[in-house]
């Protein structure tokens, strides 16, 4: 079996290329560029993983045919997009435990670091000794610049403590139930998506009929535009259920003209008419308007709205 061959993980929608020491060795630095821009080093798999996923492989595809590594298919099942989305929150979720644990451990090393100043607190003579140019005097200020170096490290340390605990939160995040309009948002794409390659497959159809000899290739084309409506299916249905959590959309009907609704990033503001997807508000603060004086209006979707306040 050749050692330089490339493989689609259909688990993690993703290429991955496997090499033997010899072969990458003798890759030109372009080509090894190219690797890097587009690929991350697994040392777990013992292979480069594509940073993009399915359905977005072209690029990745292309440098491994580019390299002339073997095609060695698939391997693996597609997880659904629930199952994705929950892997990628368990992700997120050990991501965060490992972020808040280097913090504790940062602050810890900071303590430690200023330990030594922190106690000098209070000691008058320690801080404004001069120096002096005996062999004690010149042991003393040698240490307590050790001291101050160390208190210089600590402050490093803080700055890392507060960085990891950043990245902690930032992980946490991902874990929240996203807002209504987010979902609305994803939902609309995959739509969008679904429509395009519904069209895209009427086309290969077309192409079959006029080409027989390239059935093949078109059938290929098919295959993939419907696994990538297959998963967009699953995107929407995913997307829906979390507004369905959230109380869902309320109804157009429900709204009457001059009501205060709560609506996402803008927060109260009075609905003036609704379309088929957006509804039309204005604001309600004093300094949101024109120069005439009349309030400024804006546009959200349905599932941006929150609430109906009064």
């Amino acid at each position: 079996m050749s050692e330089n061959y490339f493989i689609e993980n259909k688990e993690t929608g993703k290429i991955e290329l496997h090499f033997d020491k010899e072969k990458y060795m003798s890759l030109s630095n372009d080509d090894k560029s190219a690797i890097k821009s587009n690929f991350l080093f697994s040392r777990r798999s013992a292979a480069w993983i594509s940073r993009c996923k399915f359905p977005h492989l072209y690029r990745p595809r292309e440098i491994a045919l580019n390299l002339g590594l073997e095609n060695k298919g698939t391997i693996g099942e597609r997880l659904s997009f629930e199952d994705q989305e929950n892997r990628r929150i368990e992700k997120a979720e050990r991501r965060a435990d490992r972020y808040k644990y280097k913090a504790e451990k940062a602050e810890q090393r900071a303590e430690q670091l200023q330990a030594p100043i922190n106690s000098m607190h209070g000691d008058i003579a320690f801080f404004t000794q001069p120096n002096i140019n005996t062999s004690a005097g010149r042991a003393f200020t040698n240490k307590r610049n050790r001291m101050w170096a160390s208190y210089e490290k600590g402050f490093e340390e803080f700055r890392k403590s507060e960085y990891y605990l950043q990245r902690a939160e930032i992980a946490r995040q991902a874990k929240e139930i996203p807002s209504k309009g987010f979902c609305q948002r994803r939902i609309d794409d995959a739509e969008k998506t679904i429509r395009a390659q519904n069209r895209n497959v009427e086309y290969y159809k077309e192409m079959i009929e006029k080409y027989p000899d390239d059935s093949d290739k078109y059938n290929k084309y098919i295959d993939n535009a419907m696994e990538i409506i297959e998963t967009n299916i699953e995107k929407a249905a995913y997307y829906d259920a979390l507004i369905q959590q959230q109380g869902g959309i309320i109804d157009r009907k429900s709204l009457k003209k001059g009501m205060i609704v709560n609506v996402e990033k803008w927060g109260n503001v009075r609905y003036l008419r609704g379309g088929s997807k957006n509804i039309t508000f204005e604001f309600l603060e004093k300094h949101m308007v024109y120069a005439d004086g009349t309030p400024i209006q804006g546009q959200v979707s349905y599932a941006e709205i929150k609430e109906i306040v009064k």
